[in-house]
């Protein structure tokens, strides 16, 4: 299984667009596995510069490189208060996104974008999606 066959991407009441199911999605399931296409650690400067700088995870052993999910894997949106959690895995060059609780059809899936569920640090952008803050550069 790659992604369960119930997720869309629509617009979101977020910003721009995001990820939903169509059907239930029980609390541990594996929403979807995820390549990535790796960023070197010697170009990630180079994503700041780009529109790809709201859509890497960082990535690697030392956190010095960058990875671009693909799938739906980009696309999911940050919340404070998450039903889904991501995995890296450094071996496969995947990421699966988790259900951390039941989630209800037609609800958007989301993730809190420090990888950790209860992180209330601040992110990088405005309710807007504007940037109101430069994240650490590698």
């Amino acid at each position: 299984m790659q992604r369960i066959p119930s997720l869309y991407f629509a617009p979101s009441g977020q910003i721009g667009r995001g990820v939903f199911t169509t059907t239930i999605i029980p609390d541990g399931s594996i929403i979807e596995i995820c390549p990535v296409i790796i960023i070197p650690a010697h170009e990630v400067d180079i994503i700041h510069h780009t529109e790809l700088h709201d859509y890497y995870f960082i990535w690697g052993e030392d956190d010095d490189q960058a990875a671009i999910a693909l799938g739906y894997g980009s696309l999911y949106n940050h919340s404070y208060k998450p039903n889904a959690n991501f995995s890296l895995n450094l071996d496969d060059l995947t990421i699966e996104i988790i259900a951390i609780k039941d989630i209800e059809a037609g609800e958007e899936i989301t993730f809190n974008y420090h990888g950790d569920p209860d992180a209330a640090d601040e992110v990088w952008f405005d309710e807007t999606g504007k940037r109101v803050k430069r994240i650490k550069v590698i």
